[in-house]
């Protein structure tokens, strides 16, 4: 959290978060975090320890074992599911590797989705589009772009209804490095440009080199990353 934010809550808190499997796997262990608005953080780590279910555990789709996920000040993880419900829809938004584009909608319809959700004129869709660099191609169907301008209308979506807190799941996993590099340039800019923070996953140095900071995921904790080259360096030993 920056210095600026100290006077308001956090857009994301974690609070002694634990997690644990069937198979005694812990994969959070008194997890503490906090993300501040317009912050754009990179979360790293081997696979299966666990990032996949603090995202799950953030946007309430699992429960923790102990501790709570606040998001903006509300406790999503002591919400019932309307409730919570509710709050994914008003303060977050989502960009996942797949994009989850609805194939049979306009680029326009599909932006203005979380907006509909939310009883919000579907106007500002088109200036989100334009802010993506898809201006004029809010007649079009998905059908009709590239892998990179998928994720522009995804990421258009996510920000439409200007959530206090995106999550990004290896937003650029099926795009190749020059669009990639295109779309998470974008990320970064529109993170800033809405004051949204953003949270993302992924197992790529580049992707990673774009966050304003870089925390590794390991021994259920999180670990800030003194660079991602001695990251690499352990992994390795």
């Amino acid at each position: 959290m920056h210095p600026a934010d100290s006077e308001i809550s956090p857009a994301l808190e974690c609070r002694r978060l634990s997690k644990a499997y069937g198979s005694g796997r812990v994969v959070l262990d008194g997890l503490d975090f906090a993300l501040g608005a317009g912050e754009f953080v990179a979360i790293m780590g081997d696979s299966g320890v666990g990032k996949s279910t603090l995202l799950n555990l953030i946007a309430g789709l699992e429960s923790a074992d102990s501790g709570e996920v606040l998001i903006d000040g509300a406790p999503i993880s002591r919400l019932n599911d309307d409730a919570a419900t509710r709050l994914r829809r008003q303060k977050l938004g989502f960009v996942f590797q797949a994009f989850h584009v609805l194939p049979h909608l306009t680029l326009a319809q599909n932006v203005s989705v979380p907006l509909l959700l939310n009883g919000m004129p579907p106007a500002p869709a088109l200036a989100m589009l334009a802010a993506v660099g898809l201006d004029g191609r809010g007649d079009d169907l998905p059908r009709q772009l590239s892998g990179g301008e998928l994720q522009r209308v995804a990421i258009a979506r996510a920000l439409v209804h200007r959530p206090r807190l995106l999550l990004a799941d290896e937003p650029t996993g099926n795009l190749d490095p020059q669009t990639a590099h295109e779309v998470l340039a974008l990320l970064r800019e529109e993170t800033k440009a809405t004051g949204a923070a953003t949270m993302m996953v992924t197992h790529s140095e580049a992707a990673a080199a774009f966050a304003d900071r870089v925390l590794i995921l390991s021994d259920g904790a999180l670990h800030a990353a003194a660079s991602l080259a001695s990251f690499n360096a352990s992994r390795d030993r």
